[in-house]
C-alpha cells in the first residue's frame, strides 16, 4: 500500500453544498473499501470557514484513489471545484 494525499477546493459560495453532503461525506469515508483512510479533515479560509479537505489514504496505487473520490458525496453534490492527488511519505507524526 502506499500513502497519499487528497486535497480539494470547495466551488466559490457553496458552503450550503458542504453543509448539505457532509453527513453522507462522513459515512463515506469511513465505509469500507480499498482504499483505507488515515486522516480527514476540512480546510479553512482566513475567516475559520471550510473550504476544502485534506485528506491522507493507503491505497493500492492513484488510480485506486481516483476510482473512490468519483464516489464521493461532495463530488456529487459538485461541491468540488480542483482535486489534486499526490504520493505522499510520511516521515513525523504517524498516528
Amino acid at each position: 500500500m502506499q500513502e497519499f494525499i487528497v486535497y480539494t477546493e470547495d466551488k466559490p459560495d457553496s458552503l450550503h453544498i458542504r453543509q448539505a453532503a457532509r453527513d453522507d461525506h462522513l459515512a463515506w469515508l469511513k465505509g469500507p473499501g480499498e482504499v483505507k483512510l488515515l486522516i480527514a479533515g476540512p480546510w479553512l479560509d482566513d475567516d475559520g470557514v471550510m473550504r476544502g479537505s485534506l485528506l491522507i489514504v493507503a491505497a493500492k496505487d492513484q488510480n485506486s484513489v481516483d476510482l473512490w473520490l468519483t464516489k464521493d458525496p461532495y463530488r456529487t453534490a459538485g461541491l468540488t471545484a480542483k482535486t489534486m492527488v499526490k504520493p505522499y511519505k510520511w516521515v513525523i507524526g504517524r498516528p
